[in-house]
């Protein structure tokens, strides 16, 4: 259920490696910031219970921005988590995040904007993010395999070309997942869920 995974991720940082403008001698991407357009994001994961009932889930708000010096900063906002559910949504803000104490996910990350800077508009280019992900106090490294798309002179897209797997236990979540299956009323819920993600970056 950690989206958060969210990363996402982050995950998601990589864009800032686009930063180029489209011209014959395309600017370094390292210059000017970048921000994330939260309402062209997308961070979802898949929840699993009874063993075989897969549901999709997603993070409403995810905003953060890259420096032109590399340095990726994404934040999940996690009281947006949408399950479909609404009674699901509130338990998971509640009781699994606890967002009174846990508001935000955040993943960063270190990203070499000089290796796309020859992209063209409409040219991709596949690339492995190493990051950081810290939720609900505990902070855990993660990798995620990113295809980044130079979208518009001022604009990138990353998207996660395989799901980034976040495990419950490695961020000390189990006891809430279990609190979750009891008052579900479920056999189980696996603790392991896949994450993926579109992020989109604007200069």
């Amino acid at each position: 259920m950690n989206a958060i995974r969210t990363a996402a991720f982050a995950s998601l940082l990589t864009l800032a490696a686009c930063g180029q403008t489209a011209s014959e001698e395309p600017a370094p991407v390292i210059e000017g910031a970048w921000e994330v357009d939260s309402a062209a994001s997308r961070l979802s994961y898949v929840s699993i219970k009874q063993g075989e009932i897969a549901e999709t889930n997603t993070f409403e708000t995810v905003t953060g921005s890259v420096t032109g010096a590399g340095e990726a900063m994404v934040e999940i906002d996690l009281a947006s988590v949408s399950t479909g559910v609404d009674i699901r949504n509130e338990r998971m803000r509640d009781i699994f995040f606890s967002v009174a104490d846990n508001p935000k996910a955040t993943v960063t990350a270190k990203v070499d904007p000089a290796s796309f800077e020859a992209l063209a508009v409409g040219e991709s280019a596949d690339t492995t993010l190493d990051g950081t992900l810290s939720l609900a106090g505990v902070e855990a490294p993660f990798q995620a395999e990113v295809s980044v798309t130079r979208a518009g002179p001022d604009r990138v897209i990353a998207v996660t070309d395989k799901p980034v797997i976040i495990e419950a236990g490695r961020f000390e979540l189990a006891d809430e997942l279990a609190e979750l299956q009891e008052l579900a009323g479920l056999d189980s819920i696996t603790p392991v869920v896949p994450v993926t993600f579109s992020i989109a970056f604007q200069r």
